[in-house]
């Protein structure tokens, strides 16, 4: 038996959102890439390769890592590129796209012989975070003059535009589009491809997947370019659980259990935007606070119901537990990092990586 705490990627679970993406790759004909922002566990880039046309980045190391273990089409994309990094990013790329007008000049004649795009912003978004929104005011993510993209046009090879967050509704994907087109369409009609982000939950259980290829379809047969998608959540979604153990259990008003892992540490995101973690089924008569075991005050889970009175040495899986997780894993407190198991297409199930005090100590200096 694994030690807790670890990251079980379930790979039935992966297979049901990439069988869904290459639906859509081919009632579309939108090409898919694997946004390593927010997934990159390469042991499992053997099944995704398969249904998936390559990898997207947002720094060096990410291009290497999409360019050295999954393959196929390499897209490079950072808010802004080093003189010190730019030879090995075009080194490991197929294409390379520029958050500015500015960056653009100054690679412009290192990448001359590249495919090359710019990051647009449309100024609308459908995040529901500021945190996270790209269309936020004084946003640092794309260019929005139209005049200014126009006069570099003919240098460019492409477009990127990532404006939809946790997006899991077709008709604001539409009605967003729309507006994109409105803006920046006489653009978009003299270059070969446009990627529309991420964020577009279109795996999502009721999703109008039909409508949306569709959609993608017309709009790359209007403009005359390659579409491409760049999902990360909605690849993984409900696909990885993080497995963990009751240590303590206390009554403080609240009945409360406290596990072998951390919210800060090991599910960053759901800390940063205030949310809550999911377990399933989240049923039965005791309700118990499930918190972490790092200093922090606020290192809570969440609330959840159970059959059973919570114990030390009961296990509990905290749900959708892939998505900014291991990319976004850390040392906070020492808490023990999890380690990474893999269950197999036939059951079996493999661990693939362990951290141990040495990977502690190298972290720090």
């Amino acid at each position: 038996m694994i030690q807790t705490p670890y990251y079980l990627i379930d790979k039935a679970g992966l297979l049901r959102n990439l069988r869904t993406i290459e639906r859509v790759r081919t009632q579309s004909g939108a090409k898919v890439l694997l946004a390593l922002k927010c997934f990159a566990t390469w042991s499992v880039f053997d099944l995704m390769r398969e249904y998936m046309d390559g990898t997207t980045s947002s720094s060096l190391n990410e291009v290497r890592l999409g360019r050295e273990t999954f393959g196929g089409e390499t897209h490079a994309y950072s808010v802004a590129y080093a003189d010190h990094e730019i030879d090995e990013v075009l080194a490991n790329s197929d294409k390379i796209i520029f958050n500015s007008i500015s960056q653009f000049e100054r690679f412009a004649d290192k990448t001359a012989a590249t495919s090359r795009g710019l990051r647009l912003n449309p100024q609308i978004s459908a995040s529901g975070f500021d945190l996270a929104d790209p269309a936020r005011p004084f946003s640092r993510l794309g260019e929005w003059d139209v005049e200014k993209v126009a006069a570099i046009i003919g240098r460019l090879d492409g477009f990127m535009i990532h404006n939809n967050c946790e997006n899991a509704d077709f008709a604001r994907f539409d009605a967003i589009l729309t507006q994109i087109e409105e803006k920046f369409g006489g653009l978009l009609k003299q270059v070969n491809w446009v990627s529309l982000g991420g964020g577009i939950h279109f795996t999502a259980e009721g999703y109008a997947l039909d409508a949306f290829c569709d959609r993608l379809k017309s709009f790359s047969q209007r403009y005359g370019v390659q579409v491409y998608l760049e999902p990360g959540e909605a690849a993984v979604t409900k696909s990885t659980t993080l497995e963990v153990t009751v240590l303590d259990t206390l009554f403080n008003g609240k009945h409360l259990a406290i596990v072998d892992s951390s919210i800060e540490a090991h599910m960053l995101d759901l800390l940063i935007y205030r949310q809550t973690a999911k377990i399933a089924p989240d049923a039965g008569p005791h309700r118990s606070m499930i918190c972490g075991k790092s200093c922090l005050a606020g290192d809570i889970f969440g609330e959840f119901h159970f059959e059973q009175a919570l114990k030390p040495g009961d296990r509990i899986s905290i749900q959708d537990a892939a998505g900014y997780t291991m990319v976004k894993k850390n040392w906070f407190n020492g808490v023990q990092m999890p380690a990474i198991a893999v269950r197999e297409l036939d059951g079996s199930i493999r661990k693939v990586r362990d951290f141990t005090f040495d990977d502690f100590k190298a972290s720090l200096s």
